[in-house]
């Protein structure tokens, strides 16, 4: 089985969230999104934090550029691996 994950990067929690709630709506996913706060070293303020949404696709069902589209919707965008 791969072990395959896509990264979601939003720019804050509510566009974080709000992309959590929509992505089973528009995608198969069989596991709810790992939702977790990044910042770069010495970035205290929430305001500088970026969100990932960390999605498992063990079966490799997810279209890579549907997920950028949807990202997109947030003004995020889809790491690449």
């Amino acid at each position: 089985m791969s072990d395959v994950r896509h990264v979601l990067v939003l720019p804050d929690r509510d566009a974080a969230e709000e992309a959590a709630e929509a992505l089973a709506e528009r995608f198969p996913v069989t596991k709810e999104p790992q939702l977790v706060r990044d910042a770069l070293a010495g970035e205290d303020d929430a305001e500088d934090a970026q969100w990932l949404l960390v999605l498992e696709d063990t079966r490799e069902r997810l279209d890579p550029a549907a997920l950028d589209e949807f990202a997109a919707e947030w003004e995020g965008w889809r790491e690449e691996p």
